[in-house]
Order: C-alpha cells, then sequence, then structure tokens
C-alpha cells in the first residue's frame, strides 16, 4: 500500500476512536441522567445501547490488527496503534460502568443519602475523560500530566461521598417496620456505593488514557501502572 494511503488509515483510526469516546461519553450522560430522575426508560436505552459499543470495539480492534500485521510499523506509528488499542479498552470499560449505571437505575428504591452528589461526581469524570481524549487528538503530553494530577481531586470526592453515606446510615433513625423495608435501605446504601466506586473507575481510565497518549507521544511510560 503507498505511504499515502497508510497515513490515512492511521488519520481514520484517531478519528474511529474519538468517535468511539463521544458515544461512550453521550452512554454516561445518559446513564447518569437516568440515576438522577429514576428514568426506567432511559436506563434500558443504555442498557440494551452496550452491544453497538462492544461491536465498535471489536471493529476497532480489528482495524488495530490489520494495520500491525499488514503494514508492521514501527516507531512512533507502532506506538500510535499500540496505544489507541488500549484507548478503545478502556473506552469499552467505561461504557460498562455507564451500563452499571442503568442497572442501578432499576434496582433503585428511594433517595437516602440525598447530600451525596453523583452527579458532581459523574460530571468532573465526564470533563477528566473529556480531555484526556483532546490529549490524544492533539498530541499534548503536558495535558496528560495535568490530567494524571487532576484524579486526585476525583479521589477526593469519592472518598467524601462514601464516607458521608457511611456517617449518614449511622446517625439517622430510620423508622422501618419490616424486614423488607431493611433490605430496600441496604440495597440503596450499597447501590450508592457502587455508583461511587463506578465514577471513580471512570477517572482510573481517563488516567489510562492519559499515559497510553504520553507513551504514545514521547515514548514516556511515567504514567503506565
Amino acid at each position: 500500500m503507498p505511504r499515502e494511503g497508510y497515513q490515512e488509515q492511521l488519520e481514520s483510526l484517531r478519528e474511529d476512536v474519538l468517535y468511539m469516546s463521544e458515544v461512550v461519553l453521550g452512554r454516561l450522560r445518559q446513564g447518569l441522567e437516568a440515576l438522577e430522575y429514576k428514568d426506567e426508560d432511559l436506563a434500558w436505552e443504555v442498557i440494551d445501547g452496550d452491544d453497538e459499543i462492544n461491536q465498535m470495539y471489536l471493529d476497532l480492534e480489528q482495524e488495530c490488527i490489520d494495520l500491525l500485521a499488514l503494514q508492521q510499523p514501527v516507531a512512533s506509528d507502532l506506538r500510535f496503534i499500540a496505544a489507541s488499542f488500549k484507548i478503545i479498552t478502556d473506552l469499552e470499560r467505561i461504557a460498562d460502568l455507564a451500563t452499571n449505571l442503568g442497572d442501578y437505575t432499576l434496582d433503585a428504591h428511594r433517595d437516602l443519602v440525598p447530600d451525596v452528589d453523583v452527579q458532581e461526581i459523574g460530571a468532573a469524570t465526564i470533563e477528566m475523560t473529556e480531555r484526556a481524549m483532546d490529549a490524544y487528538a492533539d498530541e499534548d503530553p503536558d495535558a496528560c500530566l495535568a490530567i494524571a494530577e487532576s484524579d486526585d481531586d476525583i479521589d477526593d470526592l469519592c472518598e467524601t461521598a462514601s464516607a458521608t453515606v457511611v456517617r449518614d446510615l449511622i446517625e439517622r433513625e430510620f423508622e422501618i417496620d419490616s424486614d423488607q423495608e431493611i433490605e430496600d435501605v441496604m440495597a440503596d446504601v450499597s447501590r450508592l456505593l457502587l455508583t461511587i466506586r463506578d465514577l471513580e473507575r471512570v477517572g482510573d481510565h481517563a488516567v489510562n488514557i492519559a499515559a497510553r497518549t504520553l507513551y504514545m507521544v514521547e515514548n514516556d511510560d511515567e504514567l503506565i501502572y
């Protein structure tokens, strides 16, 4: 294949990865919205849409394999393809976490701990992932390092939220008249803690994307762990 066509394939891969990120983050926003408004129809839309993300992942995986097998890239091109493959893996896992939000919506019973702002945490992780994808698109190593540093802020938000859930459960007096109500309360506490954990994992995947981008651009594995 002429070099011009090869470069077009590389650019097409970049565009496809960026498109996948847009679809995945759209699903994550829908999952958060479904959770906030207890919208079961929207929750099912997120859950049912996971097959589309999985197929997108498989198609891009094949695209990466074809480039590796047929073009035998070296140096920076090889790092770009390898990084793109790792990034779509992180995006697919973020989509799985969005699906979890849909499941939590279907399982929700009540708003037990109103002081926990899950939407704030969700917005922060979405913004962080968007910055990571921008760094990938622009090949910006400085942005990659900044994203890794901002992960501490996400961790702090999640730690505070989890502590609030537990403290509120201990301090609050519930008027519970049956074993079923006890089970419902514990299910809601568990769901909320799982939601916080999953959003924290979205932030971790954003750092992974930044780490792979830094390696792609500068052959620097500082952020890979």
